[in-house]
């Protein structure tokens, strides 16, 4: 047991070596910063790293000692990015009616910059919703993450509740996720589910990649059925969950780096 055919013994396996050297003279040890930015104790970040499931800018690291730039390195845990910055913040807000979804409005409506007049930090919005819309919208001051969701290039999926005047017919929902032509474009839903339906109206769940102007709503119009109302649910991996109307709460780690492993960060 333990020995080849030779008789030699097996050499026991070790972690693999690093391909290139993390290391940051003068840098912060990686079990602090991991520790800073809430993902445990000292100790257990110590464990974490030990136990191979800490990587340091695609690096995996094994060594206590590493130092590192929390400023400037990549780190994940378990293949989850974690913001190591502790000076950016990123938060969802849910959205009321007859609110616009911008920091600010030359027209003086409210906007969603009330919503979050408590912080200091200087917010971008993500996600537009009309003023009649309701729901889920992320506000970040980290301008990398605010770029990658607005890109075309990373339109992550978003969902909605639609509410929609009496009784959807058959078919309506096959049209809308083969495609409709409108006037920027074809337009089409990833996924449409009757939630339920009275004789009065039908509330319909509906997912789709298109961050386009006012598009569930466009849609909804070309088919014959104008939306009574839309709240929107989800961002990509974010839910809005138990989160009250007009109120705030910041994204926890696992959270916020879900949504960064979204837009490759």
């Amino acid at each position: 047991m333990g020995h080849t055919r030779g008789g030699r013994k097996k050499p026991m396996a070790q972690p693999k070596k690093p391909v290139h050297d993390v290391h940051v003279e003068g840098g912060v040890r990686l079990q602090k910063v991991l520790a800073d930015a809430g993902i445990g104790s000292r100790r257990e970040c110590e464990n974490l790293i030990a136990d191979g499931r800490v990587e340091v800018d695609g690096q995996l690291v094994y060594e206590l000692g590493v130092r590192v730039d929390p400023a400037t390195a990549s780190i994940a845990v378990d293949g989850l990015s974690i913001q190591t910055d502790t000076s950016k913040v990123t938060l969802v807000v849910n959205k009321p009616r007859k609110m616009v979804s911008t920091m600010s409005d030359p027209q003086g409506r409210p906007t969603i910059a009330e919503l979050v007049a408590g912080r200091s930090e200087r917010l971008f919005h993500v996600g537009r919703l009309d003023y009649e819309s309701e729901g889920i919208i992320i506000l970040t001051n980290d301008g990398e993450l605010a770029n990658r969701l607005a890109h075309p290039r990373f339109e992550i999926e978003k969902t909605y509740m639609v509410t929609v005047r009496g009784k959807v017919a058959n078919g309506v929902g096959s049209q809308l996720l083969k495609g409709i032509e409108l006037e920027d474009g074809h337009a089409e839903l990833d996924r449409f589910r009757i939630i339920d339906h009275t004789a009065s109206e039908t509330l319909i769940e509906v997912s789709l990649h298109s961050g386009r102007n006012r598009i569930v709503r466009r849609m909804f119009d070309e088919v014959g059925y104008p939306v009574e109302r839309l709240v929107r649910t989800q961002i990509g991996p974010i839910k809005i969950g138990d989160l009250k109307q007009g109120k705030y709460r910041i994204l926890g780690k696992v959270e916020l780096g879900t949504l960064m492993k979204a837009v490759d960060l």
